[in-house]
């Protein structure tokens, strides 16, 4: 017997789960996700990144931490408490597996739902790897930016598990709208990279050790500054340039409202940086910015995803697309909404 019709035998013994404990499953892959990129950054801006000099030890010998004359007991806490998160990461994201497998989910939501446990497994060889190279800036970068990704795909496995598996593809809004939503997620990319930049060359590196500083990306931190928030500037201005096309090819209102919402956290997270750099940077605002970058990657995600649909619509008329979609031709009058069933 395979490996894998070992697996699905196995898996077979498990409930069958309902759609909204799916849901529910990839919902809390969300959270866990984003939740770990924020206690990442209070372990940076506590100064606690080495807190566990070593990996996958927190000390040579030991999982735990231990005394240590050198290292304070707080910051042991606090970075021994980020690495103990993990284990809630892969436990939502193993269930997420079991789960899709259990209901026998397509493919696409099958390949999302493994996605989950395996980049956990990347990002955790990520954060060793920052640790034992000193938590030099650009590992720290990496970091992070794996956990907007993966935040990214968890979303994407929200919203897919929600669309029903025997649906068909349908188009919410024309092409170039689509390839709009696509040229903003690049924008929040290169916001994000950006952003990760002026953390390289900002105030908290980590750790405050005078024997051993922490490199720093030795770039004048304003010239970066300035770079990243005009590069939010052209990534709220797409959106927004987005939100008029939308509303002139009368989106359906789902594909509206994660727009409206996707706007208003852009702008909050503006903010946010804003008071951030005015204010020089403090520690708290720092975690808050995190917070708000993975609500931004998951609102834009979020958005992405709607651009199509999988459905069992009764449409007017039916046109196969070039690329093996739909085309729905709906009255006017109705927001891109198919009208009720005669």
């Amino acid at each position: 017997m395979s490996v894998g019709r070992l697996f699905l035998r196995v898996v077979d013994l498990l409930p069958l789960p309902s759609l909204r404990v799916q849901r529910a499953v990839a919902l809390a892959v969300i959270l866990t996700q984003g939740g770990i990129a924020v206690t990442g950054a209070i372990v940076r801006v506590t100064a606690s990144g080495l807190g566990c000099p070593t990996w996958p030890q927190c000390f040579p010998g030991s999982f735990t931490p231990v005394p240590h004359a050198e290292v304070p007991g707080i910051h042991q806490a606090v970075e021994f408490g980020n690495r103990l998160i993990t284990f809630l990461v892969v436990l939502t994201a193993a269930a997420a597996v079991l789960a899709v497998t259990r209901a026998r989910r397509r493919r696409e939501v099958l390949l999302y739902a493994w996605l989950m446990p395996a980049s956990t497994v990347v990002q955790a060889v990520i954060g060793g790897i920052t640790v034992l190279t000193g938590l030099l800036w650009w590992t720290v970068a990496i970091h992070l930016l794996a956990s907007m990704a993966m935040v990214w795909v968890a979303v994407l496995l929200y919203v897919k598990i929600g669309q029903p598996d025997d649906g068909v593809p349908v188009r919410q809004v024309p092409r170039p709208l689509r390839q709009l939503t696509a040229l903003s997620g690049l924008a929040l990319a290169a916001v994000l990279v950006t952003g990760t930049l002026v953390t390289g060359a900002g105030p908290h590196a980590g750790d405050k050790s005078i024997e051993q500083p922490v490199p720093r990306l030795m770039v004048e931190i304003t010239t970066l500054v300035h770079l990243h928030s005009s590069l939010l500037v052209a990534y709220l201005s797409l959106i927004v340039a987005l939100g008029f096309g939308l509303l002139a090819v009368r989106a359906p209102r789902p594909v509206l409202i994660r727009l409206g919402i996707l706007v208003a956290v852009v702008v909050g997270q503006g903010l946010v940086g804003v008071v951030q750099f005015a204010t020089g940077i403090p520690a708290a605002l720092v975690a808050v910015h995190v917070a708000g970058a993975a609500i931004c990657t998951a609102a834009t995600s979020a958005l992405w995803a709607s651009m199509r649909e999988r459905a069992q619509p009764e449409p007017l008329q039916r046109d196969l697309q070039g690329d093996g979609e739909v085309a729905l031709t709906v009255r006017a009058g109705t927001g891109g909404q198919l009208p009720p069933a005669q």
